[in-house]
Order: C-alpha cells, then sequence, then structure tokens
C-alpha cells in the first residue's frame, strides 16, 4: 500500500527520524530537505514516486521532530550512510537533496563514492562566502525572537516564493527550530566545500539550480558538475531557490525517473 509512515533512522547507530513512502517497493530513493524546511518538502514528490519506488525522507538534525541537535553537515552525511549500511543494504538506488540537504548528499558521495546508483543535486552551495557566514550569528540571533511572530514567519515565506499551501507547515515546524541549531546549520550552509574524494563518486549525477537564484548558487553547481565528469547540469526557467522540488512537484519526480532510466 502506497503511504507513508514516521519512524527512526536507528539501526544500531545514531537515531535520526524520518517518514516513509512505500515500504514494500524494493528500490530505495532517499530526499534530504533543505534548511529551515522538512520532510514535506518533498510530500508531493514522494506520493508520486511511491508508486514504483521506496521513498524515505529523513528529518535533519536541529529541524522540527529531531531530538538531537545540528552539529555539521558531515555527523549527518555520516548518520544516514550508517542507516544505509544496518538496514538497506550499504546502497540505495539514488539520494537527492535540496540545499542543505544537497550539501549532506554531495558529502554521503565524498565519504562513501559508491553509496548509490544515482544522485540528484538541487540548488547547493560549495562556494562558502566569510562574508554570510560571519553575519549568520548576529542577523539569527537579533531575529531569532520573531520566528514564532505568524506575520514575520509569512513574511519570510513569501520571499520564498513557494506554494501557499505550505505555509502552514513551514510555519508549526520553524516555530520549534532552537536558536543554536538555526545558527548552526546556516553556518554550516555558508562554509561548506566540496572534498577532494567527491571526484571519486561513481553515481550518475543530475545537478539543478534556478535561473534566477543567486551567482553563488549558479557557480556552485556549474562547479559540482565540473567536478564529477560526465554529470549533467541544468539551469530551470523561471525558478528559483527550492521551488523545483516544492512548487514543481511532478517536473521533479519526472527528473528523477528520467536520471534512472538513462
Amino acid at each position: 500500500m502506497i503511504g507513508n509512515r514516521a519512524g527512526d533512522l536507528s539501526g544500531k547507530r545514531k537515531h535520526m527520524k524520518y517518514v516513509e513512502f512505500a515500504h514494500e517497493n524494493s528500490d530505495v530513493i532517499i530526499l534530504l530537505h533543505g534548511g529551515g524546511m522538512n520532510w514535506w518538502n518533498y510530500r508531493e514528490v514522494s506520493q508520486i514516486l511511491s508508486e514504483r519506488f521506496r521513498v524515505i525522507l529523513p528529518v535533519l538534525d536541529g529541524h522540527a521532530g529531531s531530538d538531537r541537535h545540528f552539529t555539521s553537515i558531515e555527523d549527518n552525511a555520516s548518520e544516514i550512510i550508517g542507516f544505509i549500511d544496518d538496514n538497506l543494504g550499504s546502497r540505495v538506488m539514488m539520494i537527492g537533496g535540496l540545499s542543505l540537504g544537497a550539501q549532506i548528499m554531495l558529502e554521503m558521495l565524498s565519504q562513501r563514492s559508491d553509496i548509490c546508483s544515482f544522485a540528484l543535486c538541487e540548488s547547493a552551495m560549495v562556494i562558502p562566502s566569510r562574508v554570510t557566514n560571519a553575519l549568520v550569528a548576529p542577523a539569527f540571533g537579533s531575529s531569532y525572537g520573531l520566528i514564532r511572530n505568524r506575520s514575520f514567519s509569512r513574511m519570510q515565506f513569501n520571499s520564498y516564493r513557494l506554494k501557499e499551501e505550505l505555509f502552514e507547515d513551514y510555519y508549526r515546524d520553524s516555530c520549534v527550530i532552537e536558536k543554536s541549531d538555526l545558527i548552526s546549520f546556516m553556518k554550516a550552509n555558508t562554509s561548506y566545500e566540496l572534498k577532494d574524494t567527491f571526484s571519486g563518486c561513481t553515481a550518475k549525477l543530475a545537478v539543478y539550480a534556478g535561473e534566477k537564484e543567486t551567482s553563488g548558487i549558479r557557480r556552485s553547481a556549474e562547479k559540482i558538475a565540473k567536478a564529477l565528469p560526465g554529470s549533467a547540469l541544468s539551469f530551470l526557467p523561471g525558478l528559483t531557490h527550492g521551488q523545483f522540488s516544492m512548487n514543481c512537484p511532478e517536473k521533479y519526480a519526472e527528473a528523477v525517473k528520467e536520471l534512472i532510466e538513462s
């Protein structure tokens, strides 16, 4: 039966929460949400893909529903690799991610070159910004008190240009992110660099970024694709950050199917 269930990415290792679609399907796809979002980032995508695949959506550390503080991109990558080792035969069909989730995916490919057969990277930053990184703590530290203000949350949400039906999920989950976690994963997001070991990845990689994203994201997409020869690079007309997976689930699911079938 196609559906979803919550659980722990426990196995024999550390705990990480997750939501799962179509447990009975054998080919596994893992999708990693963006920073400040949650598993619902991929809810509609998963409903489509679950007709053919088992889809697992981890809740990244430091986000709503997690019982662990965010430490680093590297630690999150290691946790999910551990879960795959303990429960999924040390390898899955595909791993995808958005923004922070895409950085964790890239780190997984760097730590374990053959962890998956296919990978889809959406809007990952791999060119660190020292200025932005230095501003994270003071900016989020001073504005954190407004995070539960619905009007302020609405203003932030509208700046992302995401589908209206995602607002309640966004507001509910952003209200419970602790300040220390928010600062930690934003600092990690603005300082991540590709590891040299990424070039040894054996997965077939598709790299996506919106044409309306920042120059840093677009340049990062080019750098990622260049680091792994044979990767497919696509700039999506009219789209900005996060809109591919959240606003265009049918097109995203089709991109996943085309990548795997190719």
